[in-house]
Order: structure tokens, then sequence, then C-alpha cells
């Protein structure tokens, strides 16, 4: 069976009005990455962080996974399906794909400050100081922070080296190290870029879907779907 993975990044949730972090209308626009998005910040104003990710979480609640997210686990059905996404939300799962590493964390989880490996799920929209974890600490957002290390890059690197097929829906490509994924791609990998904006990516084996994930993905599920055929 062809081992289809896709890479998806904030494209393809803004679709389902999730406002993404790069554009003119983004969450930077109102937040400095300094101020909600980093060590220093928690430990300088934690209850403005968990309010930045609380607001975030109750959108992501609210919002409903598209064409895009629902083209890519019907893809289960005829191939092995992976999902590495750069986005901290929850669409891909409520679509129903059920293979998806969060390479930047899941905002509706919590983690401990004592150990970064208890987590645990937010029952709710809203996470306060004073929520804490079985061993006592405070529960922090389950997120990869500007400055920290990507704990999940290993894993989503081996993922990416088994690939018949990558596809790479709503990323710019240029958050690093996560972008560095395609390099691990096998050498007769074909790489389909989705994106309504043209994604600076060299190499003759791309192929440029100029098109909004909720359009491209459908279509290109369709066409490998008859190629597998």
């Amino acid at each position: 069976m062809k081992h289809l993975v896709f890479f998806t990044g904030a494209g393809i949730s803004a679709e389902s009005g999730l406002r993404t972090f790069r554009d003119s209308d983004g969450l930077w626009e109102e937040y400095r990455i300094e101020d909600v998005a980093t060590p220093e910040a928690w430990a300088r104003d934690p209850a403005l962080v968990l309010d930045f990710y609380n607001q975030r979480r109750s959108q992501t609640i609210a919002a409903l996974p598209n064409a895009a997210h629902l083209a890519i686990a019907e893809l289960e059905q005829h191939f092995e399906v992976d999902v590495v996404t750069q986005n901290i939300d929850d669409l891909h799962e409520r679509a129903g794909s059920t293979s998806v590493l969060h390479l930047h964390g899941e905002i509706r989880k919590a983690r401990s400050t004592k150990d970064p490996l208890l987590v645990t799920p937010i029952n709710g929209r809203t996470l306060h100081i004073g929520d804490r974890c079985a061993l006592g600490s405070q529960l922090r957002p389950h997120i990869v922070w500007f400055g920290e290390d990507v704990p999940m890059l290993g894993e989503a690197a081996r993922i990416v080296a088994r690939a018949d097929v990558l596809v790479v829906v709503g990323s710019s490509l240029q958050v690093y190290p996560a972008a560095g994924l395609l390099q691990y791609a096998p050498p007769f990998c074909p790489i389909h870029v989705i994106d309504p904006n043209a994604v600076d990516v060299r190499s003759s084996r791309v192929i440029q879907w100029a098109e909004k994930a909720s359009n491209g993905v459908p279509a290109l599920a369709e066409q490998l779907k008859k190629e597998n055929a």
C-alpha cells in the first residue's frame, strides 16, 4: 500500500476560520511573540499567556474541519496516510485522520511544568493559574514555544523518510526546523505543494498547485486515487 505523508501548516486551518500568525491580519498583529509565546513570557506573566491560549482554544473548538481535512482523512480508505502538522488545532483528528503528529504541540492539551512528559487533555476551553498536574505543579499549554526544542522533529523525519508521496498543504516552508523536513523525502518521492501563493521550493520533483487547500487537496486526492486504481 502506498504511503502518503501530508505536511500541513496554518493555511489549511485558515479556511476553517482559524487566523494564521503570518498573514497581514494574523494574530501577531495583536500580540508580540515575546509576550505570549516564549518561555520568558511564561515566567514573566503566565496569566497573559494562559489568556492568549484560552482565546485560541475557544476559537479552535468553534471551528469545523474543511474539505481539505476531510479529503485527507478519506484517503485512509485507499492508502497508508500520515499527517505531520505544524498546527496546534485538532481539526485533522475531528475530520477522521487517525495518524497525526503535531510538531508544535496541541492547543487542547496541557502539560506539567515539572515533568514535560506528563500531558493531560484540557476539559473545556480554559486553563487557569492554580490548575495543577498530578505532581502538584502548574499546568502550562502543551505548546512548543519560540526558543524551545521541537521534540517530535526526529519522529517526523522518520515518517517523511518513508513517504511514497509527500504533500505540503498551507505551509510557507519558512518556519524552521520544521520546513527542513522536506530534505528527508526519498529521492524519487514526488512532492506536491498546495498553496494559493507561490512557495519557494527549488526542486524539479516539486509540483505546485496554486490552489486553496479546500480546492487543491480534494483535487489531488482524486488524482492519486485514479493513479492507484
